[in-house]
């Protein structure tokens, strides 16, 4: 209230900042970098592969009942503030109710189903982005290090296929996976000395790579280009230079490519670990 007992200056004030902060609100929406193409998307990339608008939906639909529910939350806010406002109601203090049990009942019952719903959604598209093929086109054994990547082509964990071929990176020079456009891959991970996580950005997909386990997860590409990738778990010092790139080609050029690696002396695998690991390198 102000000195002269009046409450209208704090509503005056109220009034006069309204248009300030809705003109600082939308500054800040279009000042974030993202075009009309990439708001639909709500932060994330386009995604490059079959599975990718799988996570991109869920994504969108967990986004679509937050905003659900947070307009029901602010309209019941606002609702409260202009209609049982002192100076329209004349009332100084409001009725005081202990209970009201319908109302506990109805906040009790919705938060359990908006759960429920999410949680089977979710569950529902994670087994769908698990799903392995028993023969995919091709299998990739990713092996992570302190603090680079290795790719073994056509190779499992094992690494029993002598005519597959591999490709080893460093902090200084970041290692470049090859993938073939809509052929199916299969993801064998793992890893010699601690925990890291293989993360290709626009496949909306990453997992962690746990020593002494062998996580796997499938993609097909559906666009050629050359993706981001990094190291999703901080696993060391030089964690942040554990970078990659995926070039993604046409099925001859991905062979080509292979042909390329065993030609250099590139043949069979690396272990699931390998012999040097220094940052220096």
């Amino acid at each position: 209230m102000s000195p002269n007992g009046s409450d209208r200056s704090p509503r005056r004030t109220m009034r006069r900042k309204l248009p300030q902060a809705l003109a600082l609100g939308l500054v800040i929406a279009t000042a974030s970098g993202c075009s009309s193409q990439d708001l639909p998307r709500l932060g994330l990339p386009s995604p490059v592969t079959k599975e990718g608008p799988i996570v991109l939906q869920m994504w969108q639909g967990s986004w679509i009942a937050a905003l659900v529910v947070g307009v029901l939350v602010w309209g019941l806010i606002l609702w409260s503030v202009v209609f049982h406002r002192r100076s329209r109601t004349k009332v100084e203090i409001p009725p005081q109710t202990r209970y009201n049990v319908p109302i506990e009942a109805l906040y009790t019952a919705v938060p359990i189903i908006i759960v429920s719903v999410l949680f089977y959604f979710t569950a529902r598209d994670e087994n769908r982005l698990l799903e392995t093929s028993k023969k995919p086109d091709h299998i990739v054994n990713v092996v992570g290090f302190q603090w680079s990547w290795a790719f073994n082509y056509e190779n499992d964990e094992h690494g029993k296929n002598t005519a597959g071929a591999y490709e080893v990176g460093s902090p200084a020079q970041p290692p470049t996976l090859y993938l073939p456009k809509g052929e199916s891959v299969l993801f064998k991970l793992t890893s010699r000395d601690v925990i890291h996580d293989f993360w290709t950005v626009n496949f909306l997909m990453k997992m962690d790579v746990v020593p002494g386990l062998v996580n796997q997860f499938q993609v097909t590409p559906t666009a050629y280009g050359t993706f981001r990738g990094k190291c999703a778990e901080l696993c060391g010092v030089d964690h942040s230079r554990m970078l990659f790139n995926v070039k993604v080609v046409s099925p001859a050029d991905y062979q080509k490519h292979l042909k390329e690696l065993r030609a250099k002396g590139q043949t069979g695998a690396v272990p699931s670990g390998i012999i040097t690991t220094g940052s220096e390198k």
